[in-house]
């Protein structure tokens, strides 16, 4: 399975220079990553990652979010979860405790310290 083109990637309203993608975080290329190594192994055609992706997209603007770029990884993510629940790669309830697992992570990091997960 090849990588998704410079064309499917432009569809999907990712930030992006001449080079390629922008990411302003780590956390943003690594959901990337995550997303792209997803397709790679099969777990999703990026047909169905584009229609998952817009569909968040669609529902962040319906609920009157600014569509400046600033919270595209935020819906990259939900859109990552939706679809991962959909097709059995993970539980919803697995992805909802590791979320919390990350939280209290956070909380508990002193600032500038890279937050670690037990």
């Amino acid at each position: 399975m090849s990588r998704p083109d410079a064309v499917a990637l432009k569809a999907l309203r990712l930030p992006s220079d001449a080079e390629g993608p922008v990411f302003a975080e780590p956390w943003q290329a690594q959901a990337f990553a995550l997303v792209v190594g997803l397709y790679e192994a099969g777990a999703f055609t990026w047909a169905e990652w584009a229609e998952a992706l817009s569909q968040e997209l669609a529902e962040a603007e319906a609920r009157g979010q600014p569509d400046d770029g600033t919270g595209y990884y935020q819906h990259w993510l939900a859109a990552l979860e939706r679809l991962a629940t959909a097709r059995g790669l993970a539980p919803a309830a697995a992805l909802a405790q590791r979320k919390a697992d990350w939280a209290e992570a956070y909380r508990r990091t002193p600032h500038g310290r890279p937050v670690e997960l037990g």
